[in-house]
């Protein structure tokens, strides 16, 4: 099974992705997290990622799909994934999907969309800056990644959409609840 997470940064993408691999036993592919890594590791990767993650902006594209690329080679995601944060755009859907195909894996099942109010967002975000310590959530650059995700990511919605892999849920609720919702829809 080949699964999308979609929703804006802080919809709750992350925490159910860990349930959806406990529960499947598929890998999470996380590009927010291996950037972090990168970045943390002081890579050259990391290195390049940092600056524009700290201003709330969105890696260049080949670098995240050279990071996607290589994870979905890896023996344990031959059977399956769950995707969170990538695609993060219509031509980065595209790429995956021709990517899946060059290296003879199925395409996505299904892109499940986590719908969450922006302010909503925001409140999460500052309560995680304050919990995890993490710099990249402060209001401006909370209110940037929503604005770039409305404007970028949101269309995607029409793209899996039209395929009839899209399915919306609310991501407000249990953690639980949210995730009975979830493991419904993707039978």
């Amino acid at each position: 099974m080949r699964i999308v997470l979609l929703g804006a940064p802080g919809s709750g993408k992350g925490t159910q992705g860990e349930k959806l691999v406990a529960h499947y036993g598929i890998p999470k592919i996380s590009t927010g997290d291996a950037l972090r890594a990168a970045v943390k590791a002081g890579t050259e990767l990391g290195k390049k990622a940092k600056a524009t993650m700290d201003a709330g902006g969105l890696v260049a594209n080949e670098i995240v799909i050279g990071i996607v690329e290589e994870r979905l080679g890896e023996a344990d995601a031959q059977k399956g994934c769950i995707l969170d944060g990538f695609p993060r755009n219509v031509a980065q859907a595209e790429v995956l999907d021709q990517m899946l195909t060059r290296l003879g894996q199925p395409g996505i099942d299904k892109a499940v969309h986590l719908h969450v109010s922006d302010e909503e967002i925001v409140k999460r975000l500052l309560d995680r800056a304050v919990k995890e310590g993490r710099e990249d959530d402060k209001e401006d650059v909370i209110r940037k990644r929503i604005d770039i995700y409305n404007a970028e990511t949101r269309p995607l919605l029409d793209y899996y959409q039209s395929q009839g892999k899209l399915v919306t849920l609310e991501g407000v609720g249990s953690v639980e609840a949210i995730f009975a919702s979830i493991v419904a829809v993707l039978g």
